[in-house]
């Protein structure tokens, strides 16, 4: 019987190896797996390449990761904002080296390593830094560098429901990277907030087939202080 459910956190996260490249679903605070990040933190891990879409906020989740040393290279589009003081601090002392990706290349780029393209051309940075001394052609006029896809050892990603074959689905914006970065990595653990049962789930709203999860784990949604609870994004 096929049964991806994790009975914790630690299970799913123990065999992550140091010097793996981890893609972490998120854009800004939306979707961003915590549970993971910190069970990721607690395993102790480290070396590790981390592609996000930014860099971290204040000193929680990502950031937390950074803090404690565990990073060596992010592959992100928005390293830096208001609360971002982690990363502006090791990166200025040299203890993190950043490759930046612009937003589009960045998803076109996980999405190219799930499906198994080896690389393409994109304008976006052509004559910039950005394009280093990669590759460039002129196609149909247009100034194209060639960029390469982002394979992922583990991908950690957050979803709203799931079953125990592993079929995802999403809630509204924290759907963001989820589902590239699924596909685009060797084991692909997901956190739901609902398990569903096998059948329940219309097939319609499956962003992300089992086929690309390996793990599911099931978390409590937060509570506010008004005694409810807090749907998070």
């Amino acid at each position: 019987m096929i049964n991806k459910i994790a009975r914790s956190v630690a299970d799913a996260m123990a065999d992550i190896k140091d010097g793996s490249t981890v893609l972490i679903g998120g854009f800004g605070t939306a979707g961003i797996p915590n549970e993971l990040i910190d069970g990721l933190i607690e395993q102790g891990a480290k070396d590790l390449t981390v592609v996000n879409n930014n860099a971290g906020n204040a000193e929680v989740g990502l950031a937390a990761l950074l803090k404690a040393g565990r990073v060596r290279k992010i592959i992100c589009s928005f390293p830096r904002q208001a609360d971002s003081q982690v990363f502006d601090g090791l990166y200025r002392a040299g203890k993190l080296e950043l490759e930046l990706v612009p937003q589009g290349n960045l998803a076109e780029r996980i999405r190219a390593a799930g499906a198994g393209i080896g690389g393409f051309f994109c304008p976006t940075g052509y004559g910039t830094q950005l394009s280093g001394d990669r590759e460039t052609r002129v196609i149909g006029g247009v100034h194209y560098v060639l960029e390469y896809p982002i394979h992922g050892d583990v991908a950690l990603i957050k979803a709203e429901r799931g079953d125990r074959w592993g079929n995802l689905v999403y809630r509204k914006a924290a759907r963001n990277f989820g589902p590239v970065m699924a596909m685009a990595a060797k084991k692909t653990i997901a956190t739901v907030h609902e398990i569903a049962e096998l059948g329940t789930l219309d097939p319609e709203t499956i962003v992300t087939p089992g086929i690309f999860v390996h793990q599911v784990v099931q978390i409590e949604r937060i509570a506010t202080q008004a005694g409810g609870f807090k749907k998070a994004a």
